[in-house]
């Protein structure tokens, strides 16, 4: 067991009340996860602030107190810490309390708006292949090797995310890829955590309605290339004119890839059609079963990983070309009439208009292209018109419909959507709230050989409604209607 003493040697520890030779058994930011052998660590969080809870937990036993400031009465018999930050000693404190798991084993962390869940899904699958034990910290879900431990955040909290790289050493990984949030970094979850190398995928509007300003998401962004240690690598998109940017004051090596520059890793779209993408790489030449410019970047930064890990160039090509996406990202089913119906998890206007470019690259000329698509609740609301517009803009026939609408007014986020509609378009938009029935509209007006988009929640199984998450499954849906219609 270990002390108090042993997990606070890497925080800056501005005073100490009590003694720091305390037994520490668990860590937690949780006042009600608190009993006696717990550490707690009074974080400010967007919801509640831990500092007004430092009573309850010295009530409830807490062996120590980690905090930014000191409550007017100190309970006796509770060790009290104070720091400067206290979600980045939270992180700091879970690595040492784990014994620095991301030091024994290879983390890369991929960023960015756009592929960081299809990017760590392709290396996990990837390295699985090429014969290592791998971990995976995604959106979708988390893994350690073939086991699958079930995600609620795309960056779990520090404690959670050490004890998962724990698991992982333990299981003998050599190797875990994470997708690392712009919140995650914002809240220090990464704090403490030692990264082989960080990739870059692309930037574009999203959540807006937490960091504030577009400025802010980039700073966010970047603050994950500016703690990677001289020794890592960083690897970004360099057809993104942000991927230079992300490198800037970095102390890790800069390497770039890209589709339309000369750079380290390049790669140049031969074909792309509904089977999949013909690519050249390096000079070598080969097919994959991903599908889209979109994903040739996805491919093509996964491949610069593996190089600048130390795999064989050929060989990871290779094992590449047999490799499937992650749930919910173009995912696609053909009915028994031939229309095919694509589920993604697109939800930012930069997403769905790569996800209806594609659509448009592979579709033939006779092929009608019906999209549905809803804007969450409680999230941005200024890309709502813009999403609107963008698929009117792409398809022939467009259907607004509730996403997760979480607390606010399903029908409202519908109105806002609907001012992006350009008065040209109102004949090819219907506005279905019910996301069922619009799915069952959508394969209603489908013929032989169209295609329907379903965009927004790709591999959620569930719909999100005033707090309570409802069983829903877009593909599962989608099917049914398929088979309910004859079509």
């Amino acid at each position: 067991m270990q002390t108090l003493q042993t997990i606070i040697k890497e925080v800056k520890v501005r005073d100490t009340k009590g003694s720091p030779d305390v037994k520490v058994e668990a860590l937690a930011f949780d006042s009600r996860k608190v009993k006696a052998g717990v550490v707690f660590v009074a974080v400010r969080g967007v919801q509640a602030d831990g500092h007004a809870y430092l009573q309850a937990a010295a009530e409830a036993g807490a062996t120590a107190i980690v905090c930014e400031q000191l409550p007017d009465t100190l309970h006796p018999g509770t060790t009290y810490v104070l720091v400067q930050d206290s979600a980045q000693a939270l992180g700091q404190m879970a690595s040492a309390f784990y014994g620095h798991p991301s030091q024994k084993l290879q983390l890369v962390g991929v960023t960015g708006t756009n592929g960081k869940t299809t990017s760590v899904t392709l290396l996990h699958k990837l390295f699985r292949e090429l014969g290592y034990h791998v971990g995976l910290l995604s959106t979708v879900q988390n893994q350690i090797d073939e086991d699958i431990i079930p995600a609620t955040h795309t960056t779990p909290d520090a404690v959670t995310l050490n004890e998962l790289l724990a698991r992982m050493v333990k299981a003998g990984c050599a190797y875990c890829f994470m997708e690392v949030s712009s919140h995650a970094m914002v809240q220090q979850r990464v704090a403490g955590l030692q990264f082989a190398g960080g990739v870059f995928t692309n930037i574009t509007h999203d959540h807006l309605d937490y960091h504030g300003s577009f400025e802010a998401y980039i700073k966010a962004k970047k603050s994950f290339f500016d703690m990677l240690p001289k020794g890592a690598f960083a690897l970004v998109n360099a057809d993104d004119k942000r991927g230079p940017v992300m490198v800037q004051n970095t102390k890790a090596s800069a390497h770039y890839y890209a589709l339309r520059k000369a750079v380290e890793f390049k790669a140049r779209i031969i074909d792309n059609t509904i089977q999949g993408l013909h690519l050249e790489v390096d000079g070598h030449e080969i097919w994959c079963k991903l599908i889209g410019a979109f994903n040739a970047y996805n491919l093509l930064g996964s491949y610069g990983v593996a190089v600048l890990l130390g795999e064989d160039p050929v060989e990871t090509l290779t094992v590449l070309s047999s490799l499937s996406s992650a749930a919910g990202r173009f995912d696609y089913v053909v009915s028994d009439t031939q229309i095919t119906g694509i589920v993604d998890y697109a939800h930012t206007p930069d997403a769905l208009e790569n996800v209806l470019n594609t659509i448009q690259q592979i579709r033939n000329p006779n092929q009608k292209v019906i999209t549905l698509v809803g804007c969450g609740g409680n999230r941005d609301a200024a890309k709502r018109p813009v999403m609107a517009d963008i698929a009117c803009r792409l398809s022939d026939k467009v259907i607004l419909t509730s996403d997760n609408p979480r607390f606010e007014e399903p029908q409202a986020i519908l109105e806002d959507m609907q001012q992006g509609i350009k008065p040209l378009d109102f004949k090819k938009t219907l506005s279905v709230l019910d996301r069922r029935e619009a799915i069952k509209t959508a394969c209603m007006l489908a013929e032989a050989n169209d295609i329907i988009l379903v965009a927004g929640k790709g591999h959620e199984t569930y719909q999100e409604v005033k707090g309570v998450k409802y069983d829903f499954d877009d593909k599962q849906v989608l099917q049914e209607m398929f088979r309910q219609l004859g079509k």
